[in-house]
Parts: C-alpha cells; structure tokens; sequence
C-alpha cells in the first residue's frame, strides 16, 4: 500500500518547511508514504525548497494555471508513480497532517473512494461571522446538486483512491473542491467525510481576493456542474415555470372564449404559445444534454480504461 501525499504549491517558499515537517513519515497500514510538490509557476524558492527538504516528487508547471489544473496534474503524476491513496493538502499549512490517519481510514477499510476532512467551521477564530455563514450555506447547495452529505465542501484536505483519481475530470481553473463533489455523486462514487483539525492561520486567502467575486465564481461552478452532469433533470426544472405560465394562460383564454363572445384576448393566445413552445424548447435541450451526457460518460470511461492500463504498465515496469 503507497501514499502519496500532494501538495499544490504557488509562492510558498516561507509555510512549506513547516507543511513537509509535520507530515507523516509512516502511517498505519501503509507500506510507503511519499511526498508530491505541484508547483504552480511559483516566483520565489518553493522548488529549491522542496529540495532542500527531500520532498520524493517535484512537478513544475512553469506558469501559474490556477489551483485546479494543480490539483487534477498531481492527482495523475501521483496514479502514474503508483500511488494506492493520494492526499491533498495545502502549502499555506492550514490542514493539521496529523489528522491524515483519520482521513485514509474509509479508504483503508475499504468504505469510501473519497474521503473530505471536515474543519470546525464555528471554531476558526480568523473565519468571519460572514464567511462562516456562506460556507455553510455554500455547502448545504453543493449538498442538495449532488446528493451528498459533506458539510464542508470547500475543504481540500481530502483523500482518494486511485480509481476514484483516474475519474476525476476539472473543467475550470479556479478551484477543484465543489465540481469533484457535485461529480463524484453524479458518478456514484462513495464519498464521506471525517472531522479534522487545523493549525493557526499563515496568510491570506489566495482563492478569496473579495467576497463578492467568491461567491459569484462558486455559484457559476455549481449551476454549471450540475447542468454537466444532470442535464435532463435541470432542463426539466426549467421547462415547468414556463409550460405552467403557459397553460394557465391558454386555459384563460379558453374560459373568456367560451363565456363570452368569442372574441378577443388573442395576446394571451399568443403569451401561452410562447411561453409552451419555450418550455418544449428547454425540454428539448434537456434531452439532447441528456444523450450528450451518455457519450461523455463512454468518453470518461474509455479515457479511463486508458490511465488503468498505462498506470498497470508502468507499476509492472516498476
């Protein structure tokens, strides 16, 4: 059994030596833990640093690609260096390493193929009363897209399986953390979470330069996972308000038609066909996402098929 434990790095040079000093050599029921560096285009010595530290592994990306193509490049170096379980940690130092046995636990017992470590939220003393309440109710929306349970979805101190890696896909840059929720529930994948400890703030957030645009960003990657993996079913939601406004109007129509002369209120004749053919329009869609989504699933697969093999293949060389 081999851990590797990642950490996506941008100008850390000053928090690193204290992260690669507190992780564990050893770990119970492991056979080898090891150490990954993903350095985002970093501009100060957290590449000599690493050195100087004997961290095993050292990926360079030579520019700064944002926090999630960092995530997702180590999460494949580490399937091709043959890793059973791979933590990700962060460089400023805020996940305490010495919760990372708790954290492979699922996966050692064979319960889970993700595990999320679950911060304290209301004990943070640097956590504003404001950040407090939008990460919970951040969490409770990712929580209801993807039929899950984990109560902090913004925590990227998580474990995985190999497997669970090789079907990990990112599709934006800004951050990993809610899409490969709202992805591994669309996947079935089993995910859990453990409570987990943290240590004193280093810096400043690098992910929330404002409030505003955090939350603007988080929302766009929720509602844009969601209609990824559930097209059918949010074009569906989007079709009812629509078909409903329409027939409400087409029975209107109706009932003055029928009381009355006959004539007249052609506008809500008119109103109630746009508003159906609207609705039809978006159930349409829904269907066409729908097939989409099918051969992107076959994609996923065979693009999985093809890591399972080349991960084998050198782990045979190995």
């Amino acid at each position: 059994m081999k851990v590797i434990i990642q950490i996506p790095c941008y100008n850390e040079e000053e928090t690193l030596p204290e992260v690669v000093a507190d992780l564990p050599r050893s770990l119970p029921g492991v056979d080898v833990v090891e150490y990954l560096i993903i350095d985002d285009g970093s501009h100060d010595r957290t590449v000599e640093v690493a050195r100087e530290l004997g961290v095993h592994h050292i990926v360079e990306l030579g520019s700064n690609r944002g926090l999630a193509v960092a995530f997702t490049t180590g999460i494949r170096a580490c399937v091709d260096l043959g890793a059973d379980i791979i933590v990700n940690t962060d460089g400023d130092n805020q996940y305490a390493a010495r919760s990372i046995p708790d954290l492979i636990a699922p996966i050692l017992s064979a319960r889970a193929d993700i595990v999320v470590g679950s911060r304290p939220i209301e004990d943070i003393e640097h956590f504003s009363w404001l950040k407090k309440r939008l990460q919970k109710f951040g969490s409770r929306m990712v929580q209801r897209f993807s039929g899950t349970d984990i109560p902090d979805t913004t925590s990227g101190f998580r474990a995985y399986t190999a497997e669970a890696a090789m079907l990990l896909q990112v599709f934006n840059r800004y951050t990993y953390t809610l899409e490969t929720i709202i992805q591994a529930g669309a996947m079935n994948l089993r995910i859990t979470h453990v409570p987990i400890e943290v240590n004193a703030k280093t810096r400043e957030s690098r992910l929330i330069s404002s409030v505003p645009r955090y939350i603007w960003r988080s929302t766009s990657i929720i509602i844009r996972s969601y209609v990824r993996y559930r097209p059918l079913r949010t074009f569906l939601y989007l079709s009812v308000l629509p078909g409903l406004a329409g027939l409400a109007l087409c029975v209107r129509f109706l009932f003055f038609y029928f009381s009355s002369s006959g004539g007249g209120h052609l506008q809500s004749l008119l109103l109630a066909t746009i508003l159906l053919l609207l609705s039809f329009l978006l159930v349409v869609l829904g269907i066409l996402g729908d097939l989409i989504g099918a051969n992107q699933k076959l994609i996923y697969d065979v693009l999985h098929l093809t890591r399972k093999n080349m991960s084998d293949n050198k782990r045979e060389q190995r």
